[in-house]
């Protein structure tokens, strides 16, 4: 299976999503939707799967999870907005990790764009940075990766352009 990977989008859907989605069996939101329009648009090129951010409004955390749980392809896969990244994760996570742990985990929040395996405990840890136009990152980034065969591969990260520019 085949994924799209986007969080922070704040509000904005940039148009560009479509053509690297293109390929995509889905997409998935790490959080900070900012509007659910924005994954109304998502939904009408490929199904989408979502968790809410700290922005998120109550309507939209009325529709999405704060924690999704996934085992797609023989692959665990954890999402939520906020954790820290390795081996700095925030309290609730490294408690959750002590319980059981993901083969991949996947959260945005720090705007930063970082793909990293966890050597304590194996886990790949992904955050797609922001596709969004607020925040203080500088370019507009997203990710793709496949899940096959109880694998995880095919890792791309993939440059909108610069924070703020309205195509």
């Amino acid at each position: 299976m085949r994924i799209g990977l986007i969080s922070d989008t704040h509000g904005y859907c940039d148009p560009r999503l479509k053509q690297y989605f293109y390929e995509v069996d889905e997409i998935w939101h790490a959080g900070d939707i900012g509007d659910t329009n924005v994954i109304r648009e998502l939904e009408n090129w490929k199904p989408v799967r979502a968790v809410y951010g700290n922005i998120d409004d109550s309507a939209t955390r009325e529709i999405y999870p704060e924690d999704l749980w996934l085992e797609i392809e023989g692959v665990s896969v954890w999402i939520t907005h906020i954790a820290g990244r390795p081996p700095h994760y925030l309290p609730r996570i490294r408690k959750e990790l002590g319980r059981r742990t993901p083969a991949v985990l996947i959260c945005g929040h720090s705007h930063i764009c970082r793909a990293h395996r966890d050597e304590r405990t194996g886990l790949i840890y992904l955050n797609p940075g922001a596709a969004g136009n607020q925040g203080f990152h500088r370019t507009k980034t997203i990710m793709r990766f496949t899940l096959a065969k109880k694998k995880f591969s095919d890792l791309e990260v993939i440059e909108l352009g610069a924070r703020g520019k309205l195509d």
